[in-house]
């Protein structure tokens, strides 16, 4: 729905980003995958799989939907972190991907030596687009994540809302599209995002979501959102912001369909 990707150029440069590690820059979104400051794996690490397995990883069992695949950099540094922290938590990875060819490609991208120890995960995932041992499930769902999400049957642990920038994909950042999100997720699921925008924080609290600051070491900070309050981290009174802050709403579909659709 957002985007169609027949009609994509699919045009990508390769950026190196100031923590070493490689992205790609979409000139169809006119933005780069990954924040080039913060780097890619950094990104990655402080702004998702931190937060998320420091609060979830006692669970004997994570299932992860990672909003959108793109590079892949949430779903392998979540593998990378797994592995050097010896965390024995089954995790089974959900993400849409509408870019096939970019998945496909992932074979050949210069990753960070951290992902040396899972090139073989790697090499599978872009070959066929799913990896499967003991530990570890990993689903690529091609095609659009609004149609994809909703056909998912699992309950959902942890979501990496991670699409590309409200601006460039404003119906991945809907308060629509966070009540679908809200609809596969457990009732003690958490969300991370880099997104710190009224708009898109109120479009999760408006779906029951608890909303809290993470800072990050060398980082702006981003969000955390919970369907259970959370200790530990800095809540923020969205019910205080409202009022402080009239005008501020959430992203609404009906204000974006027709500029997507024409």
């Amino acid at each position: 729905m957002p985007i169609n990707s027949q009609v994509l150029n699919q045009k990508k440069d390769l950026v190196l980003c100031e923590d070493g590690s490689y992205t790609l820059f979409s000139h169809d979104f006119n933005e780069p995958y990954h924040s080039t400051k913060d780097g890619a794996l950094h990104e990655s690490l402080e702004k998702h799989v931190k937060p998320a397995l420091l609060i979830k990883s006692t669970q004997d069992k994570l299932i992860i939907l990672d909003i959108c695949f793109g590079i892949g950099y949430n779903t392998f540094a979540t593998l990378y972190y797994i592995k050097k922290y010896e965390i024995q938590t089954k995790f089974h990875i959900l993400s849409p991907e509408f870019d096939e060819g970019l998945v496909r490609s992932l074979k050949d991208f210069s990753f960070p030596p951290e992902f040396d120890n899972i090139k073989h995960i790697i090499q599978t995932v872009a070959e066929n687009l799913y990896y499967e041992d003991k530990q570890f499930k990993i689903e690529i769902l091609l095609g659009d994540a609004r149609a994809s999400i909703i056909k998912i049957r699992e309950k959902i642990d942890i979501v990496y809302q991670d699409a590309f920038s409200p601006v460039h994909n404003p119906l991945l950042w809907t308060k629509e599209w966070f009540s679908d999100v809200r609809a596969i997720c457990n009732d003690d699921a958490i969300l991370t995002t880099y997104s710190t925008a009224a708009a898109i924080r109120l479009g999760l609290y408006e779906n029951g979501f608890y909303i809290f600051v993470h800072r990050a070491e060398m980082m702006r900070y981003s969000t955390v959102a919970s369907l259970q309050m959370l200790e530990g981290l800095e809540y923020i009174d969205m019910e205080l912001k409202k009022i402080r802050n009239k005008e501020a709403k959430a992203m609404r579909d009906c204000d974006y369909l027709e500029d997507v659709y024409g």
